[in-house]
């Protein structure tokens, strides 16, 4: 599928011509042992049909096709062509080689994406402006956001359903060892465990689900948050999935009178000030606060972490 000859100035050299559509090469790759050309579009089309050679018929797969060499790129580049648009208007004639470019800056190019002035200020091809409709584009284009919101809720009532579903198996996984410890007091320790581990399971799998988030000013930490503030982490962290049994925890932890030593006072925070890039910390979505849970940061000492992990709200710095 090359170019077309009567598109070119002057004479084209027969070792510039494919096989197999008599025009100009286009993409040409190279058989390895006859060293025949052919366009790209041309061999690989013949090769699903036939997996020979179109000259001499020798076997050929599109495994074995090469790039020309240089020589022969460097021949087709500078040969001169007409603009695909010349039929709309363009009259220039360049080098093969800067066709492409061209395509895309033509002015006279029908598909040339241009902007309605008509009210929409949509985007659209230069050739069907002439039957563009402002108010059927847009309610067109509404439609396809609704379908996209549509298929969003969808995929959120699914992930609320699932979640659902693993809350209310942790809930009867939690009664049934309710039930293992009252009926039989020997069994009391074994699930005082497994509890201890599902539940740290779940932990682990609700810090897996959130994102990470990097804080950029340490020095605006707020150390002691007023009571408004602590409510308003505490609904974000409920409706973030946040298990039930660390939640209270959590937000008891976000005030410096329960901060491990390492963080305990204005001096000891200075003083470790560069160890704080070595916590992993988790985003609270929508605020300038941050988790940082021991499952995530079991790497940290015990000056630095406590259980089940500390929230930390800051009045700028996060990301």
């Amino acid at each position: 599928m090359g170019f077309e000859i009567n598109r070119f100035q002057g004479d084209v050299d027969e070792e510039l011509i494919c096989p197999i559509c008599s025009a100009v090469l286009e993409d040409p790759l190279q058989a390895p042992e006859c060293e025949h050309v052919f366009c790209k579009a041309c061999i690989t089309q013949w090769i699903s049909r036939q997996p020979t050679c179109p000259v001499d018929r020798q076997n050929l797969t599109s495994a074995q096709l090469t790039q020309v060499p240089r020589i022969l790129r460097n021949l087709l580049a500078r040969l001169t062509i007409s603009c695909d648009n010349a039929q709309y208007g363009c009259t220039r004639v360049l080098n093969l080689d800067t066709l492409s470019t061209h395509l895309e800056e033509c002015e006279h190019n029908p598909k040339r994406p241009v902007l309605c002035e008509q009210g929409c200020a949509l985007v659209i091809p230069k050739d069907e402006l002439k039957d563009h409709n402002c108010i059927k584009e847009l309610r067109s284009l509404i439609t396809k956001q609704q379908q996209k919101m549509n298929e969003y809720q969808h995929e959120f009532h699914e992930l609320r359903f699932f979640i659902l579903e693993q809350r209310r198996e942790m809930q009867l996984l939690k009664d049934f060892m309710r039930a293992l410890k009252t009926s039989n007091p020997s069994m009391r320790a074994i699930a005082d465990a497994m509890d201890r581990d599902a539940q740290d399971r779940e932990v682990v799998r609700w810090s897996n689900s959130l994102q990470r988030a990097r804080v950029t000013r340490w020095g605006g930490m707020i150390s002691t948050p007023d009571d408004a503030l602590q409510r308003m982490i505490k609904r974000t962290l409920t409706e973030m999935g946040c298990p039930i049994h660390i939640l209270d925890d959590l937000m008891e932890n976000c005030h410096e009178c329960r901060w491990p030593p390492g963080l305990c006072s204005l001096e000891t925070r200075q003083n470790n000030r560069r160890q704080y890039e070595n916590y992993v910390c988790k985003r609270v979505p929508g605020k300038q606060a941050v988790l940082v849970l021991h499952c995530d940061n079991q790497h940290m000492g015990e000056d630095m972490m406590v259980e089940p992990g500390l929230v930390m709200i800051f009045a700028h710095g996060v990301e």
